[in-house]
């Protein structure tokens, strides 16, 4: 797991080393471990390393035999053992024990085809000297993430979008739309960020840049591809046991201790029943929940099953003081704004098990394959008139984040105007489907494309490697993913319960009535710290933040807050300026600042 960064300049223009060293500087966190550097005519890779695989062989960047090809890569490939039997019948024999050696092997023998044959989760740059052209390449469901930009001498690339406002001659440009989707859909989706000008590379795609600048895309996965299947439960569940006994060996390769988050739900269970039934030992996991709130938690729930299994387990029980402390750092952190609540604990927890591990399982994914969500499967009444108020999506992600009173008083009239953009990546990818998909299979797809990799894999991503920890993510194996998504609805859902497939491969390996519990997701009482005089503090100090004066109506705070106050609602819409002001003055106003795990809040707003 790493950080990489670099540039292909225009012909007679040579990449800045000062510059070179900035942007690996902001990913310095990614990779604790090594820091590693290219030059070459118009090109300059850098990357910072967290050692897994070829401890002491797998310094970056990677350079072929021949000097014509050249690697900076973040992620882990995890079928690098058969790739390389492959390639050795070839005639290429490997150089180093890393892992990220067989994207340039396999690039080498392959070429632009070697990417259907990774297996994993990855970031790439490959530079081929041979051709003059720089390759930018991101793992089939967005699992590692990757930005770039087109400057006018050059495109540069970065694991973080933080690396890339080095290289801006001027103030960083927010996008209208994508701060709307923000706010409305609790993170802003599709190739476009928050920033004007930087991009992210998609899942599942490579971009071929040539000397000339000109970026040529090759998509080489896609969901889209899926077709249902006919298949009944017991060749199901024989086949969901084979895909999840070859996932989970693949992922288990490491040169170092590696260990699991535990959530108390079904899908980090169902990730401890397979690692203990392959042997994986007396390993550590860890668990979070609450002191002083009334929000239920699931410590006993994910305590139990690490007892059942016999691995050491690390209840943190946490007080809402130190958990929004945590809020400028998950900020900075995230680098895209997002409004997931659960970054919090998660943070606190990766900090946790990074002083003893630099990789942990997560089950991140389990209800996008299997139709876990209850947003899955509504009433065809609810369907009907969501679809009705809010057409293009079968019903489905149809409302907004904030209340319409409060979308109508707060936001400016520049967020007025960019109201077509809210749902614009929803139904993008909801009209994208094929015909014959059903309804279920469609709002699997959306999320894959949407909720998946620009939310949920982002809080998975960097808020563990904001401490240099890696997290592995089982379900998302794509051979997995297909499997899920092409299953018939009766096999996903029945009498009511999700992930019905799942739940009978779990049965029988998890405690007695485990099962039986509803779902729960992973909350955090935002209710219960911002209220009363915090409420009160937050809104007197967002009147004076230049973002939010801007973008905002900042007469309508006094407003907001003393509803806050009185319980009629308005914690989404005061959190949501809270995070903005936070990231307006860490990445618009004072690029470059970097908070600290533990800040009071009110103090970076």
């Amino acid at each position: 797991m790493c950080g990489i960064a670099g540039c292909l300049c225009r012909s007679g223009v040579r990449p800045e080393p000062g510059l070179l060293e900035q942007m690996v500087e902001q990913l310095r966190h990614r990779g604790p471990d090594d820091r590693g550097s290219y030059r070459q005519g118009p090109l300059g890779l850098v990357q910072t390393r967290l050692a897994i695989i070829g401890l002491d062989s797998g310094h970056q960047p990677l350079v072929s035999a021949d000097g014509q090809l050249v690697l900076v890569a973040n992620g882990e490939i995890y079928n690098y053992v058969e790739l390389n039997a492959e390639l050795r019948t070839q005639g290429i024999h490997p150089q180093t024990a890393s892992d990220s050696e067989t994207i340039l092997n396999a690039y080498a023998a392959w070429g632009l085809s070697a990417w259907e044959r990774l297996h994993g989760m990855y970031a790439f740059a490959l530079y081929d000297g041979r051709t003059d052209r720089l390759i930018l390449g991101r793992d089939r469901l967005g699992i590692k993430p990757l930005f770039y930009i087109r400057l006018p001498d050059r495109i540069a690339f970065a694991s973080e979008l933080k690396a890339l406002l080095p290289l801006l001659d001027h103030r960083p440009q927010i996008q209208a739309g994508a701060l709307r989707q923000f706010l409305q859909n609790q993170f802003a989706g599709g190739e476009k960020t928050l920033i004007a000008g930087i991009r992210r590379v998609p899942p599942g795609t490579v971009l071929v840049i040539d000397s000339a600048l000109t970026i040529r895309r090759q998509r080489y996965w896609s969901a889209l591809a899926i077709q249902p299947r006919r298949i009944d439960p017991e060749e199901a569940l024989a086949e969901l046991d084979r895909l999840l006994e070859i996932s989970m060996r693949e992922h288990q390769r490491s040169d170092v201790p590696f260990g699991l988050f535990l959530s108390g739900g079904l899908d980090s269970a169902v990730l401890a029943a397979k690692l203990a039934e392959q042997g994986a030992g007396r390993i550590k996991t860890y668990s979070v929940g609450y002191r002083g709130t009334r929000m239920a938690h699931e410590l006993g729930e994910a305590e139990r099953i690490a007892t059942h299994f016999g691995f050491t387990h690390h209840a943190l029980a946490l007080d809402l003081p130190r958990v929004f402390r945590r809020l400028p750092y998950t900020v900075w952190c995230a680098d895209e704004l997002m409004r997931d609540y659960a970054c919090l604990p998660t943070s606190i927890l990766a900090e946790t098990a990074a002083a003893e591990l630099k990789v942990v399982f997560t089950g991140e994914g389990g209800d996008e394959v299997f139709a876990g969500y209850g947003r899955y499967r509504p009433g065809w009444i609810e369907r009907l008139l969501k679809g009705l108020l809010a057409p293009g999506s079968g019903g489905f992600r149809t409302r907004g984040q904030w209340s319409r009173y409060w979308v109508k008083r707060l936001m400016g009239p520049a967020l007025q105007a960019a109201a077509p953009s809210e749902r614009a990546p929803v139904v993008e990818a909801w009209r994208a489907t094929p015909p014959h998909w059903s309804d279920l299979q469609r709002r699997q797809y959306t999320d894959l494309v949407t909720a998946l990799p620009d939310n949920l894999l982002v809080k998975t991503d960097r808020m563990l490697m904001g401490f240099g920890l890696e997290g592995r993510v089982p379900f998302l194996d794509h051979r997995l993913v297909e499997f899920g998504l092409a299953l018939p609805d009766r096999l996903k859902v029945r009498d009511h319960r999700s992930k019905w497939l799942l739940r009978c491969w779990a049965e029988g390996r998890l405690p007695a009535g485990y099962l039986d519990r509803p779902k729960r997701g992973f909350h955090v009482p935002i209710g219960d710290w911002l209220s009363g005089e915090r409420a009160e503090a937050v809104g007197r100090r967002l009147l004076a933040n230049p973002g939010i004066r801007e973008w905002f109506r900042v007469e309508v705070i006094p407003e907001l807050v003393a509803a806050r106050r009185a319980g009629r609602g308005g914690s989404r819409e005061l959190f949501g300026l809270m995070q903005f002001a936070i990231w307006y003055r860490i990445f618009i106003a004072q690029p470059g600042l970097r908070p600290t795990p533990d800040e009071d809040p009110l103090d970076w707003l």
